[in-house]
């Protein structure tokens, strides 16, 4: 194989933080409208990326347009700590989050829609600072990778290579034969569905920055809220919370169906077997949970983040069921209750959705409804083959064989998604944090979930981690929003090797 092509590489990590900085200006009016101080070291935030960016794309903008395989990972990887560590000098020149571990700690999980927090008071953070903030997460979500895929044909530079790394998930749907108008279509729906929940939340009583905010976040699957106790501040305005969590399972679901949907192709979206698997998954869920808080909550625990008091109805037993249900599933981490608070059989419902995740194709993070399909799938085959050793049967899904391959690829993805949880949590326990708040920290950072169980539940936050778990995390948070093999290919001694 050629040498790797080092100069695109950079020219593209120079596209990448330019297109950065130019995101961070839109923070700077958020900053002027409120009069705040911070819209100076926002603008310089916003200014130094952007040269950055240009010195490295004008010094390399001659490089050769061949792009292949290795360098679309390379690309990938470096994008996105690209993003993040240009992505905290909003926090570092203002003075928001004057520490860096912490300031990248809240980039990474912005960029890559975890939703975790250092903030211990968000709602005193300056309003330009907690609009780019969320938009880490809007940024993320569809991933600016993709974005920018949709421009390279102006640079004369083919992006199958990196949409295939940075598409989220196995899915064999196309929506349109060429992948830039794919990305583009991406983008137009990610963008108009934003548009349309901000609209819907602004109306049912939200104010128009808190709004604007929280459709970012939902959208992107992502979970930073404006208010110290995200959407439980809404306990009292249901028909926000029922808004989140349509917009919060329309994000979760593979963005080709939602296309599909859009144009009218509804029976294309129930002939999906990972849809109808997700679809009555939630409500079956939903609907267990829902009656293990009325039957089985203890009245005197205090079952909502901003209201210490019993449920008032079964109506708000649904409704937090199945925002919290919602909300786990498609690793958003908004959350309207301490569903740790909702007995022992309650949470671990809820810590075994931490490994299941969303649809692929979607915003969303975790291992991906799919893959558990095939997985379950396949480990019935072998029960078949026992009996008949001789028979050729394959794995099928949607009505269609699954090559060998893509099950391999699938049966290895999930075994290094354990390896790492397990490896993790170990890691993360000899960085100070107890057993049960080690594996909460693992699953939920690796599943880009946000909230998790022991010391980082819904009414805690990952403030007090050391500086090395913060790292750890950090790094979980990276390799799960690229799907492990992204990152850790390059890792691999092989991958540099000269064939």
């Amino acid at each position: 194989m050629k040498n790797l092509n080092f100069k695109i590489i950079v020219s593209f990590l120079g596209l990448t933080s330019m297109l950065n900085g130019f995101f961070m200006l839109i923070a700077v009016p958020f900053s002027i409208y409120y009069n705040e101080p911070e819209k100076l070291g926002i603008l310089q935030a916003g200014l130094t990326t952007i040269l950055l960016g240009f010195l490295l794309w004008f010094f390399n903008r001659k490089a050769k347009k061949n792009l292949g395989k290795k360098e679309g990972y390379i690309i990938v990887t470096l994008g996105w700590l690209m993003l993040s560590f240009t992505g905290t000098l909003p926090y570092v020149f203002t003075g928001a989050i004057p520490n860096f571990t912490n300031a990248f700690f809240e980039t990474i999980s912005g960029y890559s829609t975890t939703g975790s927090s250092i903030l211990t008071d968000i709602e005193s953070m300056p309003k330009g600072i907690l609009f780019w903030r969320s938009a880490t997460h809007w940024i993320g979500g569809m991933g600016i990778i993709v974005l920018t895929v949709a421009i390279l044909p102006l640079l004369g530079i083919g992006g199958m290579q990196l949409f295939m790394a940075e598409a989220p998930g196995p899915s064999a749907d196309k929506m349109h034969p060429r992948i830039t108008e794919t990305a583009k279509r991406l983008w137009l729906i990610y963008f108009s569905l934003t548009f349309v929940e901000f609209f819907l939340l602004k109306f049912a009583g939200m104010t128009w920055f808190d709004a604007i905010n929280h459709a970012m976040a939902t959208m992107s699957t992502g979970g930073f809220s404006t208010k110290n106790a995200s959407m439980a501040h809404y306990n009292g305005m249901p028909i926000i919370q029922y808004i989140v969590t349509a917009f919060m399972f329309i994000a979760g679901t593979n963005f080709v169906l939602t296309y599909f949907a859009l144009k009218g192709k509804i029976y294309k979206v129930f002939k999906s077997e990972e849809f109808k698997y997700y679809f009555f998954g939630v409500i079956g869920t939903t609907l267990i949970i829902t009656l293990i808080i009325i039957n089985f909550q203890d009245p005197n625990l205090v079952t909502t983040i901003d209201h210490p008091k019993p449920w008032g109805s079964n109506e708000s037993a649904f409704r937090h069921a199945a925002f919290q249900v919602v909300s786990v599933l498609t690793t958003t981490g908004f959350v309207t209750a301490d569903f740790t608070m909702w007995s022992s059989l309650a949470t671990m419902i809820m810590f075994s959705l931490f490994f299941i995740g969303g649809s692929a194709g979607s915003t969303s993070g975790g291992v991906k409804i799919v893959r558990h399909i095939i997985i379950i799938k396949n480990s019935v085959l072998e029960f078949k083959k026992l009996l008949h050793p001789n028979a050729i049967i394959p794995v099928r899904y949607d009505g269609q064989g699954i090559p060998k391959n893509i099950v391999f690829n699938i049966l290895s993805f999930f075994v290094l998604y354990m390896g790492i949880f397990i490896i993790s949590s170990v890691i993360l326990s000899l960085f100070g944090l107890d057993f049960q708040s080690a594996m909460g920290a693992a699953t939920s950072s690796l599943g880009n979930i946000g909230p998790a169980i022991g010391s980082v539940s819904p009414v805690d936050n990952f403030n007090h981690l050391s500086i090395p778990a913060k790292w750890m995390c950090s790094f979980l948070m990276l390799i799960g929003r690229l799907e492990l093999f992204t990152v850790l290919i390059l890792l691999t001694p092989f991958f540099w090797r000269k064939n």
